[in-house]
């Protein structure tokens, strides 16, 4: 059964997730790419406030595909972007903005996973390729920020609905089911050799 989460998400919330539970996401998300993660810290560490308060917010590793007509934004498709690309801005971004989940393909490298964990944020993976389904839980775009950067490394504000399937990769214990299976791999390839 899928776990709905509804942003602002306490850690208290987070905290309970365990890795390999399912969830969906309904309520306001953000997408943020690495010139969004970039301008932000900047912003931050000069003392400066971003244009949205990203506390308890789901950060969605996104750069989507849309149109504009006559009612506004129509988000076409929006697949997850590789989220390791990050790895080296990911904890400052999340310590800073006290963002509570992040969705991506790909998983984190393991120091991140451990400095997301101490910072009670989560890690949930959507699937690469499935652009179209997370276009289909992309109920409204709210706004869009900072288009100078390029529509893919805006800042988009979007209103989503059951957007998922999601897998809790990372929880807030530290459990990291990408390194899991590594490990798993490693071990069941020595065993053959």
């Amino acid at each position: 059964m899928r776990k709905q989460l509804r942003p602002p998400l306490s850690e208290e919330q987070v905290r309970k997730l365990k890795v390999g539970e399912i969830v969906g996401i309904t309520g306001q998300m953000v997408t943020a790419r690495d010139k969004t993660y970039a301008r932000a810290i900047e912003l931050l560490r000069s003392g400066k406030r971003l244009p949205l308060d990203l506390r308890g917010g789901v950060v969605y590793h996104c750069g989507p595909l849309a149109r504009k007509t006559k009612k506004g934004w129509q988000v076409l498709s929006a697949g997850p972007t590789t989220s390791a690309r990050l790895d080296s801005l990911q904890a400052e971004f999340v310590g800073r903005t006290g963002v509570r989940a992040i969705v991506g393909k790909g998983g984190v490298g393991e120091d991140v996973a451990d400095e997301l964990a101490r910072l009670g944020c989560v890690y949930l993976a959507f699937t690469g390729g499935a652009g179209a389904l997370a276009a289909r839980a992309i109920k409204g775009v709210q706004k869009v920020l900072w288009q100078d950067l390029g529509a893919a490394e805006a800042l988009w504000l979007l209103r989503v609905q059951d957007f998922g399937p999601l897998v809790v990769a990372v929880d807030a214990q530290g459990n990291n089911l990408y390194a899991h299976k590594i490990r798993r791999a490693k071990a069941t390839c020595g065993a053959n050799s």
